[in-house]
C-alpha cells in the first residue's frame, strides 16, 4: 500500500512533465508508493486541503469508450464542469478501490443536486480487460454516476503523461494475475478554466474528500 504522505506537499517546485508522477504497483503481491511528486506549497488561503498544483495542467484529448459502449469527449464532455480523474483498473486489489471508493463515500454525502455538477473519470489502464461492462459493474459498487472510460492504450498512456502520470503496460503474471503500474493520484479540474489545479494522493482520507466536494460542486477557486 501506499505510505502515508500529507495532504499537503512541502515542495517548492511546480510540478514537470519530465518529473512524472509516481507509479503504483498493482497487483497480487504487488507494492505501491508516492513518490514526492514536486508540486507547489498549499497556500494558507487555499479553502481546499488538497494539494495545490504549481503547473495547472489543460485537460487532455481523449475520446474513449464510455460504460454505455458510446464515444466519449473527456475534454468536450466534461467542458465547465469539476472533474475528478483518475487512471487505473478493475483488478487491481489495492489503491483503484480504495481509492475510488473514498471518493464515492464522499460524493454519497453530499446532496443528489450537488452530486450532480461533479464529474468523476476513471480511465481503464487494462483496457483489453476493462470492458465497459466490466467498468460498469466495477463502479457501480463506488457511484453509479462515475464515468468509466476503456479503449486504446497508447492513447490512455499519451494522455497520462501530458498529465505528468506514467502509465505503463499492464503484465500478465505467471499465476495469471494482471499487474499494471500507474501513478495513483488523482487529478482535479476546476471549472473556472478546465485546467488541473488540485492533486490527491492515494494516502488521501475520506474526511478530505468530504471537506473539498462539496467547495468543487459550488465551483470555487482554489
Amino acid at each position: 500500500m501506499a505510505r502515508t504522505l500529507s495532504p499537503r506537499l512541502l515542495g517548492a517546485a511546480a510540478l514537470a512533465l519530465t518529473a512524472a508522477l509516481a507509479l503504483t504497483a498493482c497487483g497480487s503481491g504487488g507494492s505501491s508508493a508516492d513518490g514526492p511528486a514536486k508540486v507547489s506549497k498549499a497556500s494558507s488561503n487555499s479553502p481546499y486541503q488538497a494539494t495545490l498544483l504549481g503547473k495547472h495542467f489543460e485537460k487532455p484529448e481523449l475520446t474513449l469508450t464510455d460504460t454505455s459502449g458510446q464515444p466519449f469527449d473527456l475534454r468536450k464532455q466534461t467542458t465547465g464542469r469539476p472533474t475528478l480523474l483518475f487512471f487505473g483498473y478493475t483488478s487491481c486489489p489495492d489503491v483503484c478501490p480504495t481509492t475510488m471508493g473514498d471518493i464515492g463515500v464522499a460524493m454519497s454525502k453530499l446532496p443528489a443536486e450537488e452530486q450532480k455538477k461533479i464529474d468523476v473519470v476513471f480511465v481503464s489502464t487494462d483496457p483489453q480487460r476493462d470492458t465497459p461492462q466490466v467498468l460498469r459493474t466495477w463502479l457501480d459498487a463506488m457511484g453509479k454516476n462515475f464515468i468509466g472510460l476503456t479503449g486504446d492504450l497508447n492513447q490512455v498512456k499519451a494522455a497520462a503523461k501530458s498529465l505528468g502520470v506514467l502509465v505503463e503496460d499492464p503484465i500478465v503474471n505467471k499465476d495469471g494475475s494482471v499487474t499494471s503500474s500507474h501513478g495513483a493520484q488523482v487529478l482535479t479540474f476546476l471549472p473556472q478554466d478546465d485546467k488541473a489545479h488540485l492533486l490527491y494522493l492515494s494516502s488521501t482520507s475520506v474526511q478530505t474528500f468530504e471537506h473539498d466536494l462539496p467547495l468543487l460542486a459550488k465551483g470555487v477557486p482554489a
